[in-house]
């Protein structure tokens, strides 16, 4: 039988393990973006079980090369131009080695005071950072909180809103009316997942029409179908507003909407997933203005602030309305810290048990880059963003197809659908950058996000020459 690893065979493998993520990192530039492989050939790579004796880990670095890595899409490239960023960086690695190390499982502050304490200080650290409103601050009302992914903040806000707009029944009763939650049309698909796990049902979620030149939420149009369900007998339980749509990075209006929620009683929840990093940079906090209204607000410093998946910052103004609708204390977790009422439990402030102490890579980020490296890599994605919407600009045969607040352009061909979707699949076929698409008004639209800190004026340049390369043939000049 195998013997556990010793402390010495520990530090002789996590040494080789560095090694080959640093490897990696190093020749990312030199490999194809995404993989060449067809469905199932990882696992036809793979033998049929785990070997009766254990292996060297050598063994296991070698078949990582030449069986996984092969398979893989590599989103630390530096010519990632997909979906948005989902970044890591050498410290949040770090971070995370610890945390694995450690072992530790948060779910009170009891089973790890220093778990719970180091997240409650990064949280208000990072409410700092974005200068958020000072009620999402621990030594206020409210707090903040790490989970997994902006789906689940959404699923917990929509969780605490039930609770709140129906008294308290929601909790004791379930569903004992008809609720509804409300967001634009270009909202996350997760609103309308977190509205089915709570209940509401298929029709849980009316979207309201957005500003075609803006692609924003429509504050009239969210009123009237507010006032609507009123006469209907619908509750109208929460509001979810997006800083950053996925498809464009639109930003809703947040001061006419908060006004709107605050005169109905109804929850906001504002979504920045993925823009909410850009708010470390003072000059970009316009995107935010508004946020005083928010019962609650997220983002994730997973996307665009080099810090690992999974690692969602969920801030709420009244933690209380949070714990009541998610508290459950069975005998076998009752211990005095909890009943003493002065250490916060992150349990109650989330659906799972469990917890992993990802605070750790938070702190390891923050501290690594500090206040000005953070600016910097944000400035550095917005500035390539816009150096690439100058060459879409300047170029007849594109246009771009909406405004690029941050490091998301959003582009295309002035052609029909099937010529902007051959396009795409000719760049990416290259191997050397990888974008994707999305549809704005109805038309087959590219998307070219930055964020990899690898990234630089050389990859942005390279993709606009694929780009028109590709364009020449299908469209020409």
């Amino acid at each position: 039988m195998a013997e556990h690893m010793t402390p010495d065979e520990f530090r002789r493998a996590g040494h080789a393990v560095v090694d080959w993520i640093a490897d990696y990192w190093a020749t990312l530039g030199q490999r194809p973006v995404t993989s060449q492989d067809a469905p199932g050939a990882v696992a036809a790579r793979l033998p049929a079980g785990p070997p009766e004796k254990g292996e060297p880990i050598e063994a296991v670095l070698a078949d990582l090369d030449t069986l996984i890595t092969p398979g893989l899409t590599h989103w630390q490239h530096p010519g990632f131009f997909g979906y948005f960023p989902a970044n890591t960086s050498g410290p949040s690695v770090l971070g995370d080695l610890v945390s694995s190390g450690l072992g530790v499982q948060g779910m009170l502050w009891a089973t790890g005071p220093a778990c719970t304490e180091l997240e409650t200080a990064m949280l208000d650290w990072l409410a700092d950072l974005l200068d958020l409103p000072a009620r999402f601050r621990c030594a206020a009302a409210g707090g903040g909180v790490i989970q997994d992914s902006a789906s689940s903040a959404t699923l917990v806000a929509t969780l605490a809103a039930l609770h709140r707009a129906s008294g308290g029944r929601w909790r004791d009763g379930g569903i004992d009316r008809r609720y509804r939650a409300y967001t634009s049309t270009q909202g996350h698909s997760s609103i309308e997942k977190a509205a089915r796990i709570a209940g509401l049902g298929t029709d849980g979620v009316r979207p309201v029409e957005v500003d075609p030149r803006t692609l924003a939420m429509r504050p009239e149009a969210l009123r009237a179908a507010i006032e609507a369900d009123l006469a209907a007998g619908v509750v109208p339980a929460i509001v979810v507003a997006t800083v950053g749509t996925t498809s464009t990075t639109a930003i809703d209006p947040l001061p006419e909407i908060g006004a709107i929620c605050a005169e109905f009683g109804v929850w906001l929840h504002v979504d920045a997933a993925y823009a909410g990093a850009a708010a470390v940079c003072p000059e970009l906090r316009w995107s935010h203005a508004g946020l005083e209204h928010a019962d609650s607000y997220c983002f994730d410093p997973h996307k665009w602030l080099l810090t690992g998946f999974d690692c969602d910052a969920f801030w709420v103004a009244d933690r209380g309305e949070l714990i009541e609708a998610l508290t459950v204390l069975p005998e076998y977790l009752r211990n005095a810290a909890t009943e003493s009422g002065a250490v916060i439990d992150y349990r109650d402030w989330q659906v799972p048990l469990g917890r992993r102490f990802r605070a750790l890579k938070l702190w390891f980020v923050l501290r690594w880059y500090g206040v000005e490296g953070l600016r910097a890599h944000i400035r550095s994605g917005v500035a390539l963003a816009a150096r690439f919407a100058d060459r879409v600009r300047a170029d007849d045969r594109f246009e771009l197809a909406a405004a690029h607040p941050f490091a998301l352009v959003c582009f295309r061909l002035r052609g029909d659908d099937e010529v902007n979707a051959e396009l795409l699949a000719r760049v990416n076929a290259t191997g050397r950058v990888h974008l994707t698409h999305t549809r704005v008004e109805g038309r087959y639209t590219l998307r070219l996000a930055v964020g990899s800190p690898q990234t630089t004026e050389e990859h942005v340049d390279e993709a606009w020459g694929l780009l028109t390369d590709a364009a020449h043939t299908l469209l020409p000049h």
